[in-house]
């Protein structure tokens, strides 16, 4: 019987990871919905297991698991997420996480996760092979040409993790034509229209917007 946090900012596929972690005879300290206070207790509690959704608010499972690794490398850490870009994952392999499961598998591999870690430091779904988005730099800076300046200005404001309201301000312009710009940019760059999808994709890139 092993101890676990959970953390994830949909409600629903929050408390459907609790009922399946119990219902496998493990132990639930809490569940969050905040990357901030996930961390916070990750630290105070210190579970044998933590699972992270990729996007949060607060801070995203990325920076939980690089926070949480200066603090205490024995707890086991496994990311669940609908994101299937490389550059996601071989960030959270560096940063040492143990597990990486693509949400729609889940269900399907946790248990063979947690059977795993218990003798092995890391378990990687299979599907991975299979679902994961390899970006070459061409197709980036194909994706990249397709912006206008102001959009390019706009995510890099939004990789400094501003609200729409403050690029607004800054730019001495109204909110909804901020969104408007959102909406443009998620689908020149195809993203999904998931929360945060287009502030992960900013912080990622960053570098790549000129």
């Amino acid at each position: 019987m092993a101890t676990f946090i959970i953390a994830d900012d949909h409600p629903i596929t929050l408390a459907g990871m609790k009922t399946y972690i119990e219902k496998l005879g493990h132990i639930v300290l809490a569940t969050y919905e905040n990357g901030i206070t996930a961390y916070n207790n990750i630290i105070s509690l210190k579970p044998d297991y933590a699972i992270l959704d990729l996007s949060m608010p607060g801070m995203n499972g990325l920076e939980v698991l690089e926070k949480v690794r200066v603090k205490n490398k024995a707890i086991k850490i496994i990311i669940y997420t609908m994101y299937t870009e490389t550059t996601l994952f071989d960030k959270a392999v560096k940063l040492g996480v143990n597990g990486y499961i693509l949400k729609e598998f889940a269900m399907q591999e946790l248990e063979t996760c947690l059977d795993t870690l218990k003798y092995k430091q890391e378990w990687f779904s299979p599907k991975l092979s299979e679902k994961l988005i390899f970006k070459e730099s061409d197709t980036l800076q194909e994706k990249v040409m397709l912006l206008t300046p102001s959009e390019k200005k706009i995510i890099s404001l939004i990789a400094q993790e501003k609200s729409s309201k403050q690029i607004a301000d800054m730019l001495f312009i109204t909110e909804k034509t901020i969104e408007n710009h959102r909406s443009n940019i998620i689908r020149k760059l195809n993203l999904p229209t998931t929360k945060n999808a287009l502030l992960l994709w900013a912080i990622e890139n960053k570098k790549d917007i000129s």
